[in-house]
């Protein structure tokens, strides 16, 4: 799960311990936290748009899916006028900081790995902010740590 950590940091849910993942404006993620995900499930952290993009911690899903309030608020810039509240459009899950990694396993890092050249992160023209990761590229990744 992707975040700019001029938005929100690793370091940011580490201070907040649990924060709802909210803005994913994308029908695909939205399916994920809907129908894949599961609370216990752990999820990498990873900033993107900075330089360099990279894993930087571990955080649990905590919660199951509900609606993101953002989309019915016209402030937000989350903001969807053609959500309703009783059919929502866009879903949200609460996740919990469990841990930064020793050190940041970076894009270029994961790119470099043969092992992983199946893995979404790597593919060409991949936007999502949320992938799924296997089981072996779970423990692939953490035994770059």
């Amino acid at each position: 799960m992707k975040s700019e950590p001029d938005v929100y940091s690793i370091d940011d849910l580490k201070r907040d311990k649990r924060e709802p993942w909210d803005g994913i404006r994308n029908y695909q993620v939205r399916n994920m936290f809907r129908d894949q995900m599961q609370i216990g499930d752990l999820a990498f952290f990873y900033h993107s748009n900075c330089k360099p993009p990279a894993i930087v911690g571990v955080m649990s899903i905590v919660s199951e899916a509900y609606p993101d309030p953002t989309q019915f608020d016209p402030k937000s810039r989350y903001f969807d006028a053609k959500s309703d509240k009783e059919n929502p459009r866009w879903l949200l899950r609460d996740v919990k900081y469990k841990r930064k990694l020793k050190r940041e396993i970076t894009l270029q890092e994961l790119k470099e790995q043969k092992k992983l050249e199946n893995f979404r992160l790597n593919q060409r023209g991949n936007r999502l902010s949320v992938i799924p990761v296997t089981e072996s590229e779970w423990n692939f990744i953490l035994g770059l740590e």
